[in-house]
């Protein structure tokens, strides 16, 4: 089992729909997978087809006992006959347990990696905050790798070695996670886009991961509760459905 903390400081660059991507693409090649929506905006759920489950994500962290986010795994609301993904399903009052595991003085940052003892999926994605707060800190102790995603936007390399900072203090306490790659999501056809592209693939190099194009039908997929490989031959599904299997082979080869 690999655990994979998907990340980001920044919000708007589409970290979940990153996520619900290498979901949909692990679980199209054979793998059990479990997506952890550790974002109190539970959009992950959302894409999942999953609204308002309980018990879910909060209950977990308050819990924190060994093995509790167990008894919380749902499964997605995919189509049957394609791929779908395990889902501990998120919460809005992760919004307020965030301060109160703030209050907590011992064991505050693991509540998540305990919780998570006994899960067995090939993979688990967990669907981390955007910020540096406590939930975030939580996905990254429970995680074995962290996968960084970003935009072709300006500040957007600042970002990513923000994050990667926070990654390696972490990993400075216990030896996890590490960093599995950075993924260059939305990447478009103007001008602007390409520069930036560039640049984060000069600083990025042995980091940066297969792309992710900006399509519309990634957007259609995430507001319909769908997988891509739903929406057929609909203009830009196939091309998606591509990048995305092609993201996870990388990853699958980083992960050894």
């Amino acid at each position: 089992m690999v655990t994979l903390a998907v990340v980001n400081q920044k919000g708007g660059v589409g970290k979940t729909t990153v996520a619900l991507g290498i979901a949909e693409a692990a679980c199209a090649a054979g793998h059990s997978v479990l997506v952890v929506d550790l974002d109190p905006q539970s959009n992950a759920s959302a894409g999942l087809g999953v609204w308002n489950a309980s018990p879910n994500i909060d209950g977990v962290l308050a819990d924190a006992t060994p093995g509790a986010a167990l008894a919380t795994v749902v499964s997605s609301s995919w189509p049957p006959d394609g791929p779908c993904p395990q889902l501990v399903p998120g919460s809005y009052a992760l919004a307020s347990r965030e301060p109160q595991m703030a209050a907590d003085l011992v064991g505050a940052q693991d509540r998540l990696r305990i919780a998570l003892a006994g899960v067995n999926h090939d993979l688990v994605l967990i669907d981390c905050p955007p910020s540096l707060g406590l939930l975030c800190i939580n996905g990254l102790f429970a995680a074995d790798r962290a996968l960084v995603v970003t935009e072709p936007a300006a500040w957007a390399a600042d970002g990513v070695d923000l994050m990667r900072s926070t990654i390696n203090r972490v990993a400075q306490r216990q030896g996890t996670p590490t960093v599995a790659g950075v993924v260059l999501n939305r990447v478009g056809r103007t001008r602007d886009n390409a520069y930036w592209a560039q640049q984060l693939a000069e600083r990025f190099v042995t980091e940066l991961m297969p792309p992710i194009p900006q399509r519309a039908a990634i957007a259609e997929a995430s507001g319909q509760s769908r997988p891509l490989r739903a929406l057929g031959r609909r203009p830009g599904a196939p091309e998606a459905v591509q990048a995305f299997d092609e993201l996870w082979a990388d990853l699958q080869r980083r992960l050894g």
